[in-house]
């Protein structure tokens, strides 16, 4: 199961895309209530957007983002069909990617 939502939205002059991405962006410095300890930071490094496999943003990212985070952006020129493509990679290694296709 992907750690992705993707919606889109077509409007008269350009397509809204929303996504949401499950992943807990720990910083490195909070204590674990329980142990005292300092939970680990693991946190999304590299976001990425493409629109018909054309890189149209990539988002270098740190601790600075809250957990769960929230992304919007307007595209214009989109056809229904078209493909909205989202990806992450975190500092940990690990990884995620989700499509969606405009209707």
């Amino acid at each position: 199961m992907s750690t992705i939502k993707i919606r889109c939205k077509r409007l008269a002059d350009y397509t809204l895309v929303r996504t949401l991405i499950a992943h807990p962006m720990e910083t490195g410095k909070r204590k674990d209530e329980e142990t005292g300890e300092l939970v680990p930071a693991h946190f999304i490094q590299t976001l990425s957007f493409t629109h018909n496999e054309q890189l149209m943003s990539e988002c270098q990212m740190g601790v600075g983002v809250a957990k769960n985070p929230f992304f919007s952006f307007r595209i214009k020129s989109t056809q229904p069909g078209d493909t909205i493509t989202i990806s992450w990679i975190d500092n940990l290694g690990y990884s995620d990617t989700a499509e969606h296709i405009i209707r």
